[in-house]
């Protein structure tokens, strides 16, 4: 069964960084698509970003374009969201999930499998 755990939350001030990590277990990963959605309160979960494991393509949401970063660890089947410039409005839930077809549009949450169970990211201003 596979585990997703997402560690890496927390309060930061507007401009400030944080470096989110998705630890993974249970398969091998090398097929998956890995994303990250994020989901405040009174709002729809919408995506973030994502990557392919095989290769490293990445995508990413117009709003985190330049500001976010997604990677990957092979050796420690882990992914990662580097949040840097962050504002207010990145307030939210921030969870991992994993689509195990591999072949799906990244921003499509419908299609993922797997999820993890979320970490708070509050940016104040």
């Amino acid at each position: 069964q596979v585990q997703l755990v997402e560690s890496g939350g927390g309060l930061v001030q507007a401009g400030g960084s944080l470096r989110l990590s998705c630890a993974a277990s249970g398969r091998t990963f090398s097929s998956y698509t890995m994303g990250w959605f994020r989901q405040a309160p009174g709002k729809e979960r919408e995506f973030v970003a994502a990557i392919r494991w095989s290769g490293g393509r990445t995508y990413y949401a117009d709003f985190v374009k330049g500001r976010f970063t997604v990677s990957r660890d092979n050796a420690k089947n882990t992914m990662y969201l580097q949040m840097n410039s962050l504002k207010p409005e990145d307030t939210a839930v921030y969870y991992c999930a994993a689509d195990s077809s591999g072949l799906g549009r990244p921003n499509n949450k419908n299609l993922y499998d797997y999820w993890g169970q979320g970490t708070q990211v509050t940016v104040s201003s």
